[in-house]
């Protein structure tokens, strides 16, 4: 176990880069920050390329930390360099972003939410969370989606990134796919031709579009799917959170 107690030190600089998507992409791995995360990683095989945590913590986790992985000690100072949070836990891992990209024509069953330009990394890693819970296959990232692998998003996440797919691409071509596939897109609406979700049958295989958080699904998707939905609210207020309309949608749709 190498001891590093500079914040000049070139690992540090390297780790520090990954909080930028331009050094994710450069380096192909991003971090995960806190013992959560951490664990998920090693738990579900994620490709750790290393661990780095203060004394304390690699200390109060040894016995889980994973064999043939480098272990570096680092200060509380150098912790406080690789996290956003004011006052982080102090254990974190390098790991690989993912290489393997789906393709729609090779989806057959599962439910699948696209997201269309959802900016907001919070959001992102909520929704991504969500349809973990709520039993979803994967989550594809269309046109002008935040990056699921900056700092905010991986916290929001918590790990479930591990447990479906993700991944990006054209959600014109995958929505156009699914329907040839006789698989149902849905997408989410505020419009007079839009259906009440709650009309709709829970299935186990269709799709689930969110739109972006200002301006909603693109036009062109929206004419695309198979039918676009709305949520009936019942107070006063004019609209959801993406998030929270994302969850409500994914649980609503979702056959048990």
């Amino acid at each position: 176990m190498e001891n590093i107690t500079s914040n000049q030190n070139g690992r540090v600089k390297a780790w520090q880069k990954l909080q930028t998507k331009k050094g994710r992409q450069a380096n192909q791995t991003y971090l995960l920050d806190g013992w959560h995360l951490v664990q998920e990683a090693i738990h579900h095989d994620g490709h750790l390329h290393a661990i780095m945590g203060t004394s304390a913590q690699l200390a109060e986790h040894q016995e889980e930390l994973p064999l043939g992985v480098p272990v570096f000690e680092i200060t509380t100072d150098i912790a406080k360099k690789l996290s956003d949070l004011v006052t982080p836990q102090g254990i974190f891992a390098e790991v690989s972003l993912p290489t393997a990209k789906r393709e729609p024509q090779y989806v057959h069953q599962g439910a699948w939410l696209f997201l269309d330009g959802i900016q907001d990394p919070g959001n992102v890693g909520t929704m991504v969370r969500t349809a973990d819970a709520a039993g979803f296959a994967g989550v594809v990232f269309g046109e002008g989606s935040v990056d699921p692998y900056s700092p905010k998003a991986v916290r929001a996440m918590q790990g479930s990134q591990f447990h479906l797919t993700i991944t990006d691409g054209d959600l014109l071509k995958w929505t156009n796919t699914f329907r040839d596939n006789e698989i149902n897109v849905y997408g989410t609406q505020l419009d007079p031709t839009a259906a009440d979700l709650f009309s709709v049958q829970p299935q186990a295989t269709f799709a689930l579009v969110m739109g972006n958080e200002g301006q909603g699904m693109r036009p062109e998707l929206a004419a695309a799917t198979s039918q676009n939905l709305f949520i009936p609210l019942s107070g006063e207020a004019e609209s959801l959170n993406v998030a929270v309309a994302a969850g409500i949608a994914m649980f609503a749709l979702k056959q048990r």
